[in-house]
């Protein structure tokens, strides 16, 4: 009987220093769930979310990165709209009769620096390297955890497109009608390609927006899951505490008990 009750002391007291370590470990981590043996199905759940919030974080800076791209692209097409709409200034301004042909040679000059500024921006208009307006084509920027999400910002060969205003030169044959409407047409190309280009923005602004408010719901859902619920944890272990040393009691009582008994065996 005596060695009955000695293992039932030394079993509970066991008990509460295995619940002790864990809840220890809790407190320590922070988490109510720390590994599979915590709960399976629980951490099962936990790791799915984890992998959508670090996907979700790193599509965020991915659109910001595209936004980024599409702002230098504007950029380089304002700097260059602006040349042209010098150029056109110049073209109307050599229409008056009183220049002579010095006067609509210094006129030209401009036009050209205009013209190599021009070639100038889209040569050096560039994003981590890639080309933004020398060339036809699409960067492709992943948006989303999952496949299937993924926003393209279109890159232009504006040069090709621009032709006409960079070959401008009103003093060996082109025409003033010429010029301007080589200008005008080419103001309406800028136009339009930073028109597309503010629409990318704003669907990449509003995606970012979306992607963080998503994050913030799936941080939340998984900090319910996995994280401590303090006041609680330290109810159990006050709680613990109790039975820890209750088991203790019981251990000594026991071991007193069986002390005694063999005392008055010898």
């Amino acid at each position: 009987m005596l060695k009955v009750d000695s293992d039932i002391g030394s079993s509970l007291l066991q008990q509460v220093q295995e619940k002790q370590n864990t809840l220890l470990e809790k407190l320590a981590s922070g988490k109510e769930i720390n590994s599979a043996s915590d709960g399976a199905a629980a951490q099962q759940i936990i790791d799915r979310l984890t992998s959508e919030v670090e996907g979700n974080r790193q599509a965020v800076n991915n659109v910001y990165d595209g936004i980024s791209l599409a702002q230098v692209a504007e950029g380089g097409l304002s700097n260059i709209n602006d040349d042209v709409n010098r150029i056109r200034e110049l073209t109307i301004q050599s229409g008056n009769g009183v220049l002579s042909d010095g006067d609509r040679q210094a006129l030209q000059s401009e036009i050209s620096q205009l013209q190599e500024n021009i070639s100038f921006t889209i040569e050096q208009t560039n994003f981590a390297g890639k080309p933004l307006l020398s060339d036809n084509g699409a960067l492709s920027f992943q948006v989303g955890a999952n496949g299937g999400n993924s926003v393209d910002v279109k890159t232009q060969d504006i040069g090709s497109q621009l032709s006409d205003v960079l070959s401008i030169d009103l003093t060996s044959g082109s025409s003033i009608d010429d010029a301007l409407n080589a200008t005008d047409e080419a103001i309406e190309i800028l136009g339009g390609a930073r028109g597309d280009l503010g629409a990318t923005q704003n669907s990449l602004a509003s995606t970012a927006r979306n992607l963080t408010q998503s994050n913030v719901n799936t941080a939340e859902a998984r900090s319910r899951i996995q994280d401590l619920d303090y006041a609680q944890a330290s109810s159990q272990q006050a709680a613990n505490d109790v039975q820890g040393q209750a088991a203790l009691t019981v251990q000594a009582q026991a071991n007193q008990q069986q002390g005694q008994v063999l005392a008055l065996l010898s």
